[in-house]
């Protein structure tokens, strides 16, 4: 089942959240460890999803931004997120016609299961409003990996204009901490909720096995 809900928005570690922008800002180059959990690198082994999903979902992200640059050219912003074939689509174009475009192509894009269009009929983000989403991004992050109840890892979060958009597989119960959670950070807007809720026995049956 997938639930989509949105909900409205204290700064927390700021070391936390420094040290995972730095993440951000370098990519896979290495992982990160904090607290004791790893953040960036490869995170195939706590991931929730299958190793093939994960691929596929990479692939789906990269002919994504491929097509849609090839039907648009420079008109617009538009980012893609892949979780389990699930596509969230955001950023500004400057017309209906243009944002119903983007959602055809993503759409027709092998193993895509749905698309959420979350694009904007507006003018171009600034260079400073995707800085200040990079930022809430990685202090929504940090504020899960500081809680401690959430896994962290178990969550894909995006910003777009001060909209935190939450993904992932999730129980009902870390559904509702994550949201309050990132509800919490400062400079969101409002929290959009994309789950695949699952119960605490799929849960169980997702998580990956004690170390020996």
């Amino acid at each position: 089942m997938t639930l989509r809900t949105h909900a409205g928005a204290s700064p927390r570690t700021a070391m936390l959240a420094a040290a995972l922008a730095a993440t951000t800002l370098l990519g896979a180059c290495a992982p990160l460890l904090i607290g004791g959990a790893m953040v960036g690198g490869s995170m195939m082994a706590v991931d929730r999803r299958t190793s093939g999903t994960q691929v596929e979902d990479q692939a789906i992200e990269l002919k994504a931004g491929s097509r849609i640059g090839e039907a648009l050219a420079d008109r617009g912003h538009v980012s893609t997120t892949s979780y389990n074939r699930m596509v969230l689509v955001t950023g500004e174009v400057p017309t209906e016609a243009d944002k119903a475009t983007v959602e055809e192509t993503v759409s027709r894009i092998d193993n895509v299961r749905s698309v959420v269009n979350e694009v904007t009929v507006a003018g171009t983000s600034s260079l400073t409003s995707r800085s200040s989403d990079v930022l809430i991004t990685s202090k929504v992050k940090a504020s899960m990996v500081d809680a401690k109840d959430v896994q962290a890892n178990s969550f894909k979060v995006v910003t777009e204009r001060g909209v935190v958009y939450l993904m992932g597989r999730v129980t009902e119960r870390e559904a509702g901490r994550a949201t309050d959670i990132a509800r919490g950070v400062s400079g969101v807007q409002k929290v959009v909720r994309l789950f695949e809720v699952i119960t605490d026995a799929e849960l169980a049956n997702v998580q990956p096995a004690p170390a020996k």
